[in-house]
């Protein structure tokens, strides 16, 4: 019981169970759906996420505000939603259009951090971000890997020898340009980064992004061992859900941008793949997300080499979904859950797992899948017991079901160091500089941690268990609890498929599709958008969209217009339309 009390103690102020001024490590994953082994994809070969994950809060439903890159991260960088930052393309800069809103480094920054962009976090170039948004987020410019130069060079070897640029991509590395790869690059700019601070005390906030396994799907050749061919399976729902309208759909004209895809001459917009090139590329998927989990891990390693482990929380998300043939679709830019959900991890020391000193243990060995090994501290590597250098068998993440959002990482992370939380938005935002749309998850971790360490039995020295959970019990009492519904949202040029229907620049969106998550279903209305005025029209709905999850968890069917529905439908508009201000979160008891 006083063990239980402690770490009541503890999560009333969860900031200070890290120690003062708690560094944060901000990681950021381009195009990562939960295709994790954390996730429950057991045949993901994961190993540093895993681990990531077992000392951490694992959020299963958690979603970001559009599948695009530059909207979904302007979004949880700013803490408001698209319409609100006025970016649904890649090329708006929201300060532009929006406002001179306070971003979440640039809050860190003002309170005495140093901030530091490393990657992708920002989507880049001066459109998207103003040059990665330097003169206000960061303390020192942004680092680009200079290997991004050949991102879509002509480095893929076909069967013939000649290189081209295509979407599945495996190489050797000591072949490429640079002899490297950017996501290299950049574990190794921030090993760096680490290594300096482990002399300098001052408090920081590195913010992390790698690109794969963004297209093109190149990667070190020898990750594809990890993934026989004769092992990958299609999408188990390869077709375009009947009675789905048209403007719900893409015709994945950044996959086809390549030339491996264009030498199958298909007929857009909908023409399938074959099914043998839906394997290779389904498999050099697999294979980018192990490729980018061990430099993941290289960058976790680095907080135990350089004693920062036991003062940093560590954040992990993607930034969006990815279809991999689900629908007959590829790429994200849908409002489809499998292109909105995302993995999403808070690790937070002497909370979500013990402090690695204190408790004798390494928090984060560097697993290494290709060679069997892994390393703890400065030790020579070893071999692995499991498998595939898989997390060896022990506890698995503190999982929670409860429906949470990217946009709410700004409250969360502000709180968890003590910053001031920024109030929530009023309803006209673009001239208050500091405040968010999204809700802390604070009050989410520290009912799951309890939760799971009472009614699990656990002790204060274990790293909270699923198990501990019983897992369903406590998640689904804090996803009863806490939001009913969460919020994404998609652009259309127009309710028929066009070659730029993925990707409408602002001036050509015409249709936006509103959709909401609950715990039962996926209701979306696309309406009518006026770019000038960045208004939407709900008096004018050109198409509706519900899927039933208890039946229909794959989004096979769309049911909004069946008659059986209408009631249905109708509460569900409601809900949609009151948005996200009418879905704000109880208080946990």
């Amino acid at each position: 019981m006083k063990r239980i009390l402690l770490l009541l103690t503890l999560l009333a102020v969860v900031g200070g169970a890290v120690g003062a001024a708690p560094n944060v490590l901000f990681l950021v994953v381009d195009d990562l759906r939960p295709k994790l082994n954390c996730y429950g994809e057991s045949n993901m070969v994961t190993p540093n996420i895993d681990n990531l994950a077992a000392r951490s809060v694992l959020f299963d439903n958690a979603y970001v505000q559009q599948a695009l890159c530059s909207p979904s991260r302007t979004s949880f960088l700013t803490g408001r939603r698209p319409d609100s930052t006025r970016t649904f393309d890649l090329e708006t800069y929201f300060r532009k259009v929006a406002g001179n809103f306070t971003t979440l480094p640039q809050h860190f920054k003002d309170n005495g951090y140093l901030t530091w962009s490393v990657g992708k976090i920002y989507h880049p170039g001066e459109k998207a971000s103003g040059f990665d948004d330097n003169a206000y987020s960061w303390s020192f410019p942004a680092y680009h890997a200079p290997t991004m130069e050949y991102r879509n060079a002509n480095v893929c070897r076909n069967s013939d020898g000649t290189l081209h640029n295509n979407a599945q991509c495996p190489v050797d590395v000591k072949q490429m340009p640079g002899q490297s790869l950017p996501d290299i690059q950049i574990a190794d700019t921030a090993l760096q980064f680490l290594r300096n601070r482990s002399q300098d005390k001052h408090p920081f906030f590195l913010g992390v992004g790698f690109h794969k396994p963004h297209l093109p799907f190149k990667f070190p050749q020898d990750y594809l061992k990890l993934y026989p061919l004769s092992k990958v399976h299609l999408a188990p729902n390869p077709y375009t859900p009947p009675w789905t309208p048209p403007v719900a759909l893409t015709p994945w004209t950044g996959l086809r941008a390549f030339d491996d895809i264009r030498s199958l001459n298909l007929t857009p917009p909908f023409q399938p793949i074959p099914n043998d090139y839906q394997l290779l590329l389904r498999q050099s998927y697999s294979a980018a997300v192990s490729y980018t989990d061990y430099q993941v891990g290289r960058v976790l390693h680095a907080l135990d080499q350089y004693g920062l482990t036991n003062n940093t929380i560590v954040s992990f998300l993607g930034d969006h979904g990815w279809q991999l043939g689900e629908h007959n679709e590829w790429c994200k830019q849908t409002n489809y859950d499998i292109a909105t959900r995302i993995p999403m991890l808070i690790h937070i020391p002497g909370v979500t797992s013990p402090r690695a000193a204190a408790a004798g243990v390494v928090a984060f060995p560097l697993f290494d899948a290709l060679s069997g090994t892994k390393t703890v501290r400065n030790q020579v590597p070893h071999p692995c017991v499991s498998e595939l250098c898989r997390q060896e068998p022990g506890p698995q993440a503190t999982t929670t079901d409860a429906l949470v959002e990217a946009v709410d990482l700004y409250a969360t992370l502000s709180e968890l160091v003590g910053l001031e939380v920024p109030p929530l938005c009023p309803h006209d935002p673009f001239n208050v500089t500091f405040c968010t749309e999204g809700t802390s998850l604070v009050p989410v971790i520290r009912h799951v941690i309890t939760r799971s360490r009472t009614e699990g039995g656990g002790s204060d020295d274990d790293v909270p268990a699923r198990g501990g959970m019983t897992s369903s019990r406590v998640a689904e009492k804090v996803a009863a609890a806490w939001k009913p519904a969460v919020f994404s949202q998609y652009p259309r040029p127009s309710d028929q498929i066009q070659s730029n229907s993925p990707n409408p620049l602002l001036a050509d969106i015409r249709v936006m599709g509103y959709t909401m998550k609950t715990a039962q279903h996926r209701y979306t209305e696309w309406v009518a958008f006026d770019p000038s005025t960045f208004l939407s029209n709900f008096s004018h709905v050109h198409a509706l969209e519900l899927y039933v999850h208890s039946d229909d968890f794959d989004e096979n069917v769309n049911v909004a217009y069946q008659p059986v529905f209408k009631d249905l439908v109708q509460s569900l508009s409601r809900q949609l339309r009151a948005g996200w201000r009418g879905a704000l979160p109880k208080p946990l008891l």
